[in-house]
Formats: structure tokens, sequence, C-alpha cells
């Protein structure tokens, strides 16, 4: 599979699967639906291979202009953040031991590309801060940057520590498909999963911290409840689901199905677990009772 199928395919595997609280093929927000992500995922797929050759900055903001081109909005600003420096890593190497020397060498200039790609696509809740704000042109490199800002954001947070919690999902999705034998089933898990062990940073923007943190211990509970394991309780799944999209849609863990699209391009990239094909992905987004959410 090359690269770019990849991309794809793991950005589709994301927005199919019936995550709580996110667009899904039965859930929509009232500006965003799931065949916004579809298009998102084929616009992005190309300029994210060719991170190699153009560098993490320039491929960030080509993915978010073509991102608008095909959508007219915001719909991956955070999988693009993500998936832009491990794409960059070279094919015969692992993303694990490349990823290093990828953020190692951003430069000011990417910071620059990294900060008009932002201020396209205009996400909820940034607010503004007293260094390195995106308003501003930037003076340090991109990795330093999001150094600057990787304690309250989850995204920056992998670009200073090298992508930690994504390299650790990535492994703990591989326990869950083997569980399974579901690749639906092992996303809404790991999903799940991460939501329980580290807090959504889109929803402490938007509603603050305490609001995160409960997130994260009802994530948990969901999680413990199951047994530790895949597929999750539908009941219990369908509740914590309610709770996420009540108050307008404002408890929606979007940077947590972000995370999950970076672990499952990770996963695929290297040959973690086996690819869903094609028809099997839109057998999931046509087969409206394939999980227990929403009635």
């Amino acid at each position: 599979m090359k690269l770019a199928e990849q991309i794809e395919l793991a950005c589709l595997m994301e927005a199919t699967a019936r995550k709580p609280g996110n667009v899904h093929p039965a859930a929509a927000f009232d500006d965003l639906c799931y065949d916004d992500f579809v298009r998102a995922a084929r616009a992005i797929a190309e300029p994210l291979a060719a991170a190699l050759v153009a560098g993490v900055g320039r491929t960030v903001l080509d993915s978010v202009q073509a991102t608008r081109a095909a959508t007219g909005t915001n719909v991956n600003l955070g999988i693009v953040l993500l998936l832009a420096p491990l794409t960059a890593v070279p094919i015969n190497v692992s993303l694990e031991s490349g990823i290093g020397k990828i953020l190692d060498r951003t430069t000011i200039e990417d910071a620059g590309h990294v900060y008009r790609a932002i201020r396209l696509a205009q996400p909820g809740g940034m607010g503004q801060v007293s260094s390195q704000d995106i308003g501003e042109r930037p003076t340090v490199t991109l990795r330093d940057a999001m150094r600057l800002a990787s304690d309250r954001d989850r995204i920056a947070e992998q670009y200073a520590n090298g992508f930690k919690l994504v390299f650790e999902a990535a492994s703990q999705l591989t326990e869950f498909a083997g569980r399974s034998n579901d690749w639906e089933d092992a996303t809404i898990s790991l999903h799940v999963w991460i939501l329980s062990n580290w807090p959504d940073t889109l929803i402490a923007r938007k509603c603050g911290w305490d609001i995160a943190r409960e997130a994260s211990e009802r994530a948990a509970k969901l999680f413990s409840l199951s047994g530790q394991g895949s597929p999750l309780i539908p009941d219990q799944l369908r509740e914590f689901d309610k709770w996420l999209r009540a108050d307008g849609h404002r408890r929606n863990p979007g940077t947590t199905a972000d995370l999950v699209a970076a672990a499952l391009f990770v996963a695929l990239r290297d040959g973690l677990i086996v690819p869903p094909s094609r028809e099997e992905i839109d057998r999931a987004a046509n087969w409206q009772d394939s999980v227990p959410f929403p009635e």
C-alpha cells in the first residue's frame, strides 16, 4: 500500500468508527458531517505523502488549504499537525526511530507556515498567549513553538516529547485489534482508552479543565467496566456518548480523535495491524446498527 493510501485509510478508519462524542456516519454536528471527513481524507493524502520533500510546515499549510478547498471548513487541522512530521520520516525508517530527527530539523520557516495554516483553519477556543502567539510572526523553530504550548495542547505535546502518546496508542491498538478481531471495535476502544488516560485538550479549551477531567473519569469507568478490553459494554458506551454530545457538542473529544487517527496511521505504516479493505469501511459506514449508538 502506498503512503498516500495509508494516510487516507487511517483518516477514513478514524472518521467511520462510531466513537463516542465525535462525528461519524450516524452522527453529525450542525456544521460538520461524515462526508466532510471523507472528502478531507482524500484531499490531504497526496500533500501529506510529499512531506519528506516539502517539509513539515509547508505540508501542514498545503494540507489545510486542500481541506478548505474540498470542504470549506476546519475538519482535520489536528490530524494534519500530527501526520505531517510522521509522513516526513523516510519510508525505510521506522516511525518511532525516525521522528526525532524530523522534529529536531524543523525551522522558523516551518513555524511560519504552521501559524498561517492555523489562522486559516480558525480552530475554536485558541485564545491568546504572551509568547509566540499564532497571530504573530514566529521567532523560534516549529518544535520550540510547540514546546511552549505543550502544557495546554496535547498535539503540541507530541512535538515536544517525540510523539510518545501516539506510539503508545499504536501499541495499545494492536492489543485491541487482537482481542476483538474487528477494526471498528478496536478503534472505539482505543478512543476511550486514550481519553481515560489523557484529558482532551479541546474539551479543556471549550469547557475548562474540570469538565475535561470529568470526561476522562467517565471514560476510565467505562473502560474498567468492560474488563480493560474490547469491545466496550454497549449500554455504558451509549450513555457516555449521550453525555459527551450534551451541551451543544462542546464536550466533543476532538483532540482524542486526532490522536486516534495518528495512532492508526502509525499502525498501518509500520505494519502493526491488518488494514480493513475499502469495502469493509463502506459497509461500516452504511450499516447503521454496527455499533450501539446513537439511538
